[in-house]
Formats: C-alpha cells, structure tokens, sequence
C-alpha cells in the first residue's frame, strides 16, 4: 500500500505469481535538504549526479525505490533493512536493487518506476519461487 498528496494504491497479486511485492508513490518533487545524504550511499549520489537533469526529482525517485524495496523486503524477512543496506541504480522506467540485508541474505530485486500528473510511482516484485532459498 501506498499514498501520498494526490494518489492512494495498493498492488495484490496471488501467491502462485510472486513472492514478494512492494509499491510506493511520492511527489515528483525533490527531496529536502539533507535527507539525501541519509537515504543514499556516494555510490548512488554519484549515479544520481549523472543522471539527466530535469524531468523527474531523481533524488526522491530514489527515496521511493528504496520505500518498494522494504515494502518487499519486511513482509518476508521480518528484519531491518536500512537505507544503506539496498544499493539502488535507476534506469529509463526500470530499477535495480541490490540487497545485503542484516540476515547476511544478499540478491537482485529489479523493478519499474514512472511519473504521471506529478507523482513518482515505483514498483518491485518477486516472482513465485524466486526469493532466496534459506529465509
């Protein structure tokens, strides 16, 4: 589930199609000061700064990635996973998350993302059977 000014979703899906699902809605708007220093690593700052500039708040995209990525995660992990422990690349509608989580579990989520009447909207999703084996 999600929501924010303009928008509220959820995102279903049966069992036998996904493991795991997480979705997230932010404005397309840039974050405010500093709190991108607590979401993203150098590593994403720098892939950021590369990114083009106009179009989409690419800082907040990236906040809304990371937000899918723990929606995904808790439900089946039940344990923490910090901002800095899911290294996130952001592409033309699609993302990336590589995952090392407390548990010392560590794989590839992937997922998509889009803008639409000023709201950012992210999505990951595990297919059935594709979440790691031991959790």
């Amino acid at each position: 589930m999600t929501h924010c000014r303009g928008l509220r979703a959820a995102a279903v899906a049966f069992a036998h199609d996904a493991d795991a699902i997480g979705i997230d809605a932010e404005p397309d708007e840039p974050l405010p000061d500093g709190v991108i220093d607590i979401v993203a690593s150098p590593a994403e700052r720098r892939r950021l700064r590369a990114l083009p500039v106009g179009g989409v708040s690419w800082d907040r995209l990236l906040f809304s990635a990371k937000e899918s990525v723990y929606k995904a995660w808790y439900p089946r992990e039940r344990s923490w996973l910090g901002f800095e422990d899911a290294d996130v690349a952001l592409g033309d509608g699609v993302l990336t998350a590589e995952i090392h989580g407390e548990s010392g579990l560590r794989f590839t989520l992937t997922g998509g993302w889009g803008v639409s009447d000023g709201i950012l909207v992210t999505a990951v999703v595990v297919p059935a059977g594709k979440w790691p084996a031991g959790t």
